[in-house]
């Protein structure tokens, strides 16, 4: 991916684009996605990118370094749930266990 600057939608596509291939009960950070991408200290920007990402795009599985899902989105748990993301007693996703390792 690029390492120079990304601006404006050319972030967000790269982003997208990352999205677009986490598969099924896998969960991937902001901040790893924001390392694919060439811009490793954008995580916040990532996650505003997820804010208005396509619908089709599975966004449910982006979540925070520790596993948290997105605040005032309860559906997001549900959604990792039926895919088989199991999460902690403290609420949050197990990421040990279901990080999505093999990124591309």
């Amino acid at each position: 991916m690029q390492t120079d600057k990304l601006t404006g939608r050319a972030f967000d596509d790269e982003v997208y684009a990352v999205v677009a291939q986490i598969p099924a009960g896998k969960i991937v950070s902001y901040k790893q996605i924001a390392r694919l991408i060439g811009m490793p200290d954008h995580a916040r920007r990532v996650g505003r990118a997820m804010a208005s990402a396509p619908a089709e795009l599975p966004c449910h599985r982006v979540v925070n370094s520790a596993g948290r899902t997105a605040p005032g989105w309860p559906q997001q748990r549900e959604l990792l749930e039926k895919e088989g993301v199991r999460f902690k007693a403290n609420g949050c996703a197990d990421v040990v266990r279901f990080m999505w390792e093999e990124i591309l």
